[in-house]
């Protein structure tokens, strides 16, 4: 395991995350993840409030980073979605050195072969670039009942990468990649 990112504010301000060894995921630096939270803090849609009991789905989580920051700046319950075995471990490593396993659950598979899930408010879809997999992901996740009514998508998507989502709430340039905002 390598050192990953840290979670920036909240209760576990500081703590730093381990990340899998390779190349298989790519955590979202802390200045993207930074800019996603300012977003999600201060746009008219959401504000200063909006993440105080929430729940949050991590899908294609890596290390966590996405769901324990917001677990840490106020979610009431976080759900993770990982697939590959490294970084599982990394995952899971994280959720325990957070003290979080009361707060989360990992659902350890394919994204696309997901079962009927709980309904979360905030979503983070974080994926391999160049698949299409955001698109595919939020049509099983729709059709499934893991999104609430008016959930809130936050998509990383690679350079050619598009989302198609009934809202667009707002979107941002962070280096290669690219944020988008909206109601899924």
């Amino acid at each position: 395991m390598n050192l990953g990112p840290r979670i920036i504010a909240g209760a576990w301000r500081g703590r730093k995350l381990v990340a899998p060894e390779g190349l298989e995921t790519r955590p979202t630096g802390a200045r993207a993840r930074q800019a996603v939270f300012d977003i999600l803090m201060h746009a008219p849609w959401a504000g200063a409030a909006f993440l105080r009991g929430v729940r949050v789905l991590d899908v294609f989580a890596g290390t966590g980073a996405y769901g324990l920051e917001a677990l840490s700046r106020g979610a009431v319950a976080a759900d993770f979605m990982e697939q590959a075995p490294g970084a599982l471990a990394a995952l899971r490593k994280n959720i325990s050195a957070c003290k979080a396993e009361g707060m989360t659950r990992v659902f350890a598979g394919d994204v696309l072969a997901a079962r009927g899930g709980d309904l979360h408010d905030l979503v983070f879809l974080d994926p391999p670039y160049g698949q299409d997999l955001v698109n595919k992901a939020l049509a099983v996740l729709r059709a499934r009942g893991w999104l609430a009514p008016g959930a809130v998508v936050v998509a990383e998507l690679g350079p050619g990468d598009e989302v198609v989502l009934p809202e667009v709430l707002a979107e941002r340039a962070h280096g290669k990649a690219r944020l988008v905002f909206g109601r899924g």
